[in-house]
């Protein structure tokens, strides 16, 4: 008996469970399939190869296709774990309780630019309290980098809209802290999705873990957005301060009036960046989180990360 022809064009991973995906085909249909090996890792967005497997009901994943873009992030052993693929839109959400982690929000900002997206701040739970003065501050510093920011509530479903709008028509990831309410804004935006919630716990102030696995879900205005797990950090998997740089535009920008052209913006003199500072163009707080990335990238390729 002949093995059935593979699927290739179109057919998306929609779903991940360890070793096992959703896939869902040219015709809409969607099936299960096992992945080939253990070299292969197929992640949410990606587009694949897939054939069906005889007497069996899953299919099987056999080539991933190029990807446009990764989201990435480097692993406990030192490798590059891929997180979700081919992504057109990131939006990093953040709240109010979980206490903010802005640096984890700047990493995530820069992992948007080192793949050529555009990206969002959301902050949620509007409808515990209206942010307080370093919160606007944070934010507003945001929106003059050029990122747009949006203020809403999944639980009121305040201000909703304006993040409807900045999905619509791509396929999004959402992303941020664990308990900050990314599940929470799905199932607002999308009627039915059922993703777990979980509240912040009360002992430690932080998220609790609700969403496992990756999932995609179509929006009803067009487009879809990925879930993905909450993380208590995150850093872009970058190898050079290079990266780390154009991962902050208003860096990269004024970078480009620095005496050296390899200037890394530390402890060179006639740096445009620390004037930029000293001006009042660049926060300090984001030129702050601009040296922790650095020190981090460089364990990383120091092999101490």
């Amino acid at each position: 008996m002949s093995m059935p022809q593979s699927v290739t064009e179109g057919t998306l991973v929609v779903a991940t469970y360890s070793r096992r995906m959703a896939l869902r085909l040219a015709s809409g249909e969607k099936i299960m399939a096992r992945v080939k090996g253990k070299r292969l890792q197929p992640v949410c967005g990606d587009q694949v190869e897939a054939e069906p497997i005889v007497s069996e009901p899953d299919w099987l994943i056999t080539r991933i296709l190029p990807r446009k873009n990764a989201l990435t992030r480097p692993n406990s052993r030192g490798k590059v774990e891929v997180l979700a693929a081919n992504l057109g839109f990131l939006a990093v959400v953040t709240a109010d309780p979980p206490s903010p982690d802005w640096f984890i929000v700047d990493r995530y900002l820069c992992a948007a630019e080192l793949m050529g997206v555009p990206a969002a701040v959301v902050f949620n739970k509007t409808d515990l309290a209206a942010p307080g003065e370093d919160i606007a501050n944070t934010l507003a510093d945001y929106e003059r980098i050029g990122y747009r920011t949006v203020l809403c509530s999944a639980k009121s479903g305040s201000k909703l809209d304006a993040l409807r709008d900045l999905l619509a028509d791509r396929i999004a990831i959402i992303v941020g802290q664990s308990g900050v309410g990314k599940s929470s804004l799905i199932n607002r935006l999308i009627e039915n999705a059922g993703l777990p919630t979980a509240t912040v716990s009360k002992s430690s102030g932080e998220g609790r873990h609700t969403t496992v696995n990756s999932v995609m879900l179509d929006l009803p205005s067009g487009g879809a957005v990925i879930d993905s797990p909450g993380v208590r950090d995150y850093a872009p998997s970058t190898d050079n301060a290079q990266d780390v740089m154009c991962g902050f535009p208003e860096i990269d920008r004024y970078g480009a009036d620095c005496k050296f052209s390899d200037c890394k913006h530390l402890r060179e003199p006639d740096c445009g960046v620390k004037a930029a500072i000293e001006a009042g163009e660049i926060s300090v707080r984001r030129y702050e989180s601009y040296k922790r990335l650095l020190a981090m990238t460089k364990k990383l390729t120091e092999g101490r990360y």
